[in-house]
């Protein structure tokens, strides 16, 4: 506890900033509103934590000789494009206020990092599920909602024929790559996908849970429209 400094307050703050940047080396930026459907209904809030958020973030940062900062951003900048797997090339195509907010941080980042020598490096996540994870929260992955609803018996509801894909993301495989790309060399500028590689369909992933928690149940299927 006596290694951790807390400081409550906002990346929308450029004090808050200035505080939390002094004496430091590297930052991970973890912070933003997530709900696409939150930024859907009112994109107003989301705009401004995550874009001017992160611009707040980077210029306090470059203020501060900040080495190196690594920035969440989020495969929902793909959009629904049908190629798999989703490689950083592809062109992106945002289809929420969210993911806008997440492809302009990325931006920014590689802004940054050109125009004032900033080392910036953007993550794409794919999915994260771990422990601890709030299963009610309208960001949670579809794992730990489909584990709350088996364990009570309930039956989870899949749209569609169940046959959808996902990559799903590890917790500790996202901490990994964020601490990595703090010192990988010649990543600054760049935007990687932190993924897997699999590809897990909805069906298969209630066949895995029933296994692991010892129910037996079967998905509902509704109709997208």
């Amino acid at each position: 506890a006596d290694r951790i400094r807390l400081i409550e307050g906002t990346i929308c703050d450029a004090a808050d900033v200035d505080r939390a940047m002094e004496g430091v080396h590297y930052v991970i930026h973890q912070a933003a509103i997530p709900s696409v459907q939150r930024s859907v209904e009112d994109p107003f809030p989301t705009n401004d934590a995550n874009i001017n958020g992160t611009l707040q973030l980077l210029w306090g940062a470059h203020k501060h000789g900040v080495k190196r900062v690594v920035q969440a951003s989020s495969s929902s900048v793909y959009g629904e494009s049908p190629t798999l797997p989703k490689v950083e090339d592809m062109p992106p195509s945002p289809l929420s206020p969210y993911a806008v907010s997440k492809l302009t941080a990325e931006v920014y980042g590689q802004c940054f990092t050109r125009t004032y020598g900033l080392e910036v490096v953007s993550l794409r996540y794919f999915n994260v599920f771990g422990p601890h994870q709030d299963p009610a929260s309208d960001y949670a992955a579809v794992i730990p909602k489909f584990i709350t609803m088996m364990i009570e018996g309930r039956t989870p509801t899949i749209f569609g024929d169940g046959l959808q894909s996902r990559d799903f993301s590890y917790i500790d495989n996202v901490v990994q790559a964020n601490l990595k790309a703090c010192h990988a060399a010649g990543a600054a500028g760049g935007v990687y996908n932190i993924a897997c590689g699999g590809r897990v369909t909805l069906l298969d992933l209630v066949s895995t849970l029933n296994e692991i928690l010892g129910t037996d149940i079967v998905a509902g299927h509704a109709d997208e429209r």
